[in-house]
């Protein structure tokens, strides 16, 4: 079986597993006890957060550990809702989010506040003029993500991160980093941003960890209540061996970046220009988009009847983003993008990482071929 799932989930690095075995069998101390093993423990969690801290050139107080992206963006934006209430209510984001920025807003929504989905364009950009002329006195937060993580369009954050602080310098800026890290360069300031969340998991780290970055000056409500870790921010202990083992993770990935979108991006490129060439495959990804993800449509057939097609190839790829590949709803994210249900409801999506190679590409396209022609039959059947 070939791996084309990355932007689900990424095989960690060796040097990671190696990592997190080794703090498990020796650190097991709780960081808050204060006898040795404890402030071994807590010395381990100080570095850590040095390490991310120095990955993403903001400075370690910055840094609060957290459970992964979910958790990440729930306490940025829920976090900024509960704090920042008195100031106004009104906050901005995409029609393209992750589930968990999309359905934090949706709940918020439920408790008073009043959130402006801003529409993309048929590549899945946002406008900055838009998110500019959106802006109000009582708008406490914008939240845009990166890189999508079912088409891979990237956002003009420096341009977007401008215009929400020119129309209001109050305004909170929070960006869902989880595809574009590693992948990308991460230019935080630029960027203008106030907070900044990403997964371990996503970069070859271990699951169950990640990053919010919360810039100096900004204050957050917690979310869960308890002990005083991450500087009161979430309660309860620490996951001294993830924690750890994410360092490396993003250290190496952020080393690594180049080397990623050099390599990686010419697998893209290669695939795209294929699709191109085969008639009944609808592209939803562009040159200019991540160097990892392409998702494209066979309208008339089923996403996941591909999927496994594939599948029966040693193919293993997706539909959707993970957290919402189980439900038979078209893609909410390729439906804001102005396609039909049906190319919607078709569309897989085919992400890659520094584990693929070439001979790898040359069988999924082989395999794509042999499964589009397969299928074609019952396409056409579908489509009368």
């Amino acid at each position: 079986m070939i791996y084309w799932d990355h932007a689900a989930s990424t095989p960690p690095y060796d040097e990671v597993i190696q990592t997190m075995t080794e703090v498990m069998k020796k650190h097991y101390g709780n960081p808050s006890s204060i006898h040795r093993m404890g402030e071994d423990a807590a010395r381990l969690i100080k570095r850590a957060r040095e390490v991310c801290a120095a990955s993403l050139h903001v400075k370690p107080p910055e840094v609060i550990l957290t459970t992964g992206a979910t958790e990440g963006n729930n306490m940025a934006i829920k976090g900024t809702a509960m704090q920042y209430g008195s100031r106004g209510k009104h906050i901005i984001t995409t029609q393209i989010e992750h589930p968990s920025v999309y359905d934090s807003c949706l709940e918020l929504e439920k408790h008073g506040y009043e959130v402006t989905y801003l529409p993309v364009d048929s590549k899945g950009m946002v406008n900055p003029s838009e998110v500019a002329s959106t802006v109000r006195k009582d708008t406490i937060l914008v939240s845009v993500m990166h890189v999508n993580n079912e088409t891979g369009a990237v956002q003009p954050l420096a341009e977007i991160g401008q215009a929400v602080k020119q129309a209001n310098p109050l305004t909170i800026f929070h960006i869902d980093g989880v595809q574009g890290f590693g992948k990308l360069p991460v230019q935080l300031e630029e960027w203008k941003a106030d907070l900044y969340t990403l997964s371990a998991h996503k970069i070859r780290g271990p699951k169950g960890t990640g990053v919010l970055y919360k810039r100096e000056g900004i204050t957050l409500h917690p979310l869960l209540s308890g002990g005083k870790q991450e500087s009161g921010l979430r309660a309860g202990t620490e996951n001294i061996p993830g924690f750890v083992a994410m360092s490396k993770a993003m250290r190496m990935a952020a080393e690594q970046t180049d080397t990623f979108m050099r390599e990686v991006g010419a697998l893209k490129s290669a695939l795209l220009a294929w699709i191109r060439k085969t008639p009944s495959l609808e592209l939803n990804s562009f040159e200019e988009g991540a160097p990892h993800i392409v998702n494209v449509s066979f309208p008339g057939m089923k996403a996941e009847v591909l999927l496994h097609t594939l599948e029966e190839h040693g193919m293993l790829v997706s539909t959707k983003s993970a957290c919402s590949s189980k439900t038979a709803e078209p893609s909410r994210v390729l439906l804001a993008m102005g396609r039909s249900g049906d190319a919607a409801s078709s569309a897989i999506r085919i992400s890659m990482g520094m584990t693929n190679t070439q001979q790898d590409l040359d069988r999924l396209l082989a395999a794509l071929e042999t499964a589009v022609n397969r299928l074609q039959p019952l396409r056409q059947e579908g489509m009368k």
